[in-house]
Order: C-alpha cells, then structure tokens, then sequence
C-alpha cells in the first residue's frame, strides 16, 4: 500500500494536481488558502488587495511581533476598500478553494489546517473527497484518525480553537495506527521555525495521546522550516511531512 501525505498546500494547485500520481491515496492535513507569502510576498490574498510593499510590511511587523501594529495596519487597509472587507475576503478565499479543490486528487482523505475556513468546504470537496475532523478511517488495513486545526495564538489566524476542544478530538480518535493532525505533538524541535526564529504552538494532548497509544505514525505539518523533521516517541515514528507549497512532492508512506 502506498498512500501520499501533504500539508500547508498553501495555493500550489498546480503541484496538488500531480501529488497522487503514484499513490493509493492521498491524505491533506490542510492549511489550503494561501494568505500571506512570507517568502514571495507579491502572493496570497493580502498582496492581490493591497499590493507587495503593502504585504511586506505587513509581515515584518508580524515577524518582529509587533501584533497590535500589524492589526491596527490591516484594519486601517480593510477600511479602504470600498464594500464589506468581508466580501472581498469571501471572493479570494472562494476562488483559491475552487482551485485547489479541483486540483485534489481522488481517493483523498482531508483535514483542516489552522488557515482554513471548514465553513466553506461542503461547497467544493468533490466526490473521493473524505473530510474527518476527530474521526477515523480504515485505509489499506490500518486505522487513521484526523484532528484539524490549530490553537489559539497570537497571529488569530482562521481555524485556533480552544485547547479543550483540540483534546477532546483527540480523545474521540482514540487507538490508531497513524494519528493524522495538521499541528506537531508540543515537542520544542519539531516546534521551532528556523527561517522564521519562532516556535509554533503543538498540541499537549496529542503528546500524550502518543505517549499513551504508541501508534505507528504521528504525521503533521504546520511548521514550515522545522528545527527537526522527525523524531522517535517510544515506537511512535513522528514525522513533519513538509511543506508542500515549498517542496512542491508529497511525503510516501508504504505498508
């Protein structure tokens, strides 16, 4: 069996298209829309509405964790549009989702990622399209569990939600043989960033969980440019597939 895993997408439909060529299946742990490039910033949908120079400076104020500059910024320029920002917001999140979604190859097993907005997923997710948020599925004789998402933090990116309900996801997966997530188990180098000099948030409880039901995988993405990109938790192989807008393939996973 042989099954590809992706994570933070973030708009590469043209590479999606390509990423089950192979495979048995394909499994998305999210982050779909692309809407800052910290790499490229004449990218994502604040570069579309406020132009390059405009982004730039936007992600360097987050980068230096200057947040109530960096909102008080982006409030002041979704003001100037003219209309709701909200609609403006919808049309760019609904044409990047249109693109992706089309570009998704069947079988595919999704989740969400922290910038994702599960709200609009029912529209576009296509036959051989299996979305699970705290839910499990059998592929190829073993058991997978998904749990999407991120937590709460400073950046107030779409899809943070409470710690407690991260838990509880985890805790209705239960025993699997590969745990899915779209953020790592909270352990400091698989959380820390190197190009962007920070630690992302990971998941206490899906720690434990490991800890606890030692499955065979532990998959994730969330963080771009890892410190580490595996490590070991007893006989749990925890492993940060890559970030596919960068790398552009998909990580293989053979049984």
């Amino acid at each position: 069996m042989r099954v590809h895993v992706v994570s933070d997408v973030h708009g590469r439909a043209d590479a999606l298209a390509r990423a089950g060529d192979g495979a048995d299946a394909l499994i998305c742990l999210g982050d779909l829309i692309l809407f800052v490039d910290y790499e490229d910033h004449s990218q994502g949908i604040f570069a579309e509405l406020f132009g390059a120079e405009r982004a730039g400076e936007f992600i360097a104020l987050r980068t230096a964790k200057r947040f109530d500059e960096a909102r008080a910024m982006s409030s002041a320029l979704w003001a100037s549009l003219e209309g709701d920002p909200r609609d403006h917001i919808e049309r760019s999140v609904r044409r990047q989702y249109g693109e992706i979604f089309a570009a998704m190859p069947t079988p595919a097993y999704l989740t969400y990622g922290n910038v994702d907005l599960p709200v609009y997923w029912p529209e576009y997710v296509r036959e051989g399209h299996h979305v699970l948020d705290g839910e499990t599925v059998e592929i190829g004789g073993l058991r997978f569990g998904f749990v999407g998402g991120g937590l709460r933090t400073q950046y107030r990116t779409p899809h943070e939600i409470d710690d407690e309900e991260f838990a509880r996801k985890v805790e209705a997966v239960g025993e699997v043989d590969v745990l899915c997530c779209h953020i790592p188990p909270a352990i400091p180098e698989l959380l820390y960033d190197v190009v962007a000099r920070r630690f992302e948030r990971g998941s206490e409880a899906t720690l434990e969980a490991i800890r606890r039901t030692q499955p065979r995988y532990a998959l994730f993405g969330h963080v771009h440019q890892p410190l580490a990109a595996r490590t070991r938790i007893g006989r749990t192989e925890c492993l940060n597939v890559g970030h596919f807008r960068n790398r552009g393939v998909p990580y293989v996973l053979e049984w």
